[in-house]
């Protein structure tokens, strides 16, 4: 295997590797929408809907 190949190959895991450490981050920090109680603020119907 030539040295460039291992350095593309070193390159390309340590790029996917900081991208799952992001992701895995982001999906840490947010909750899905359907796991949420409904409040009744969002649930009423507003008064401001366009007819």
């Amino acid at each position: 295997m030539t040295l460039q190949k291992k350095i593309f190959l070193v390159v390309a895991a340590l790029f996917l590797l900081i991208m799952l450490y992001f992701s895995f981050d982001i999906a840490r920090r947010t909750t899905f929408p359907g796991s949420k109680p409904n409040l009744q603020e969002r649930i009423a119907p507003s008064s401001d809907t366009l007819k």
